[in-house]
């Protein structure tokens, strides 16, 4: 019985519809960074427990001005906040979408060799009764 979890086909039109998608989505996301391996372990985190503490602090920050130094960064720290808020959904799409393209990755070479693995045992069987 053969296996077959996906069946897709692309278009060339398609192909460069996706890489015009893509091109377009690294332009205009050209702003995000590559951390290196020593920075993602050092970085200080801002977790689900913690965000309530950030956004509570810079709040609280704004609201009082006078015991702010100019130096802490307010300012872009309220950016990067904003930012993260307008980013966040927009990404969780891109990280659906990623799960759905790297399952069907999975699936196309899980159907690839399915079929290779039938086809090698009936070459097999059939070498056998060519001898």
């Amino acid at each position: 019985m053969t296996q077959n979890l996906v069946s897709m086909n692309l278009t060339s039109d398609q192909l460069a519809a996706v890489d015009a998608a893509l091109e377009a989505l690294e332009s205009t996301l050209s702003g995000m960074v590559s951390l290196s391996p020593q920075q993602r372990r050092t970085v200080p985190r801002m977790g689900e427990k913690s965000e309530a503490f950030c956004r509570q602090t810079l709040s609280l920050l704004g609201q009082n001005p006078q015991v702010v130094n100019p130096g802490l960064g307010l300012p872009e720290a309220e950016s990067d906040l904003a930012t993260l808020d307008a980013l966040r959904p927009r990404l969780q799409r891109l990280a659906r979408l990623s799960a759905r393209a790297s399952d069907t990755e999975v699936a196309l070479g899980s159907d690839i060799m399915s079929t290779a693995l039938q086809g090698y045992a009936l070459l097999k069987v059939s070498g056998r009764n060519q001898s």
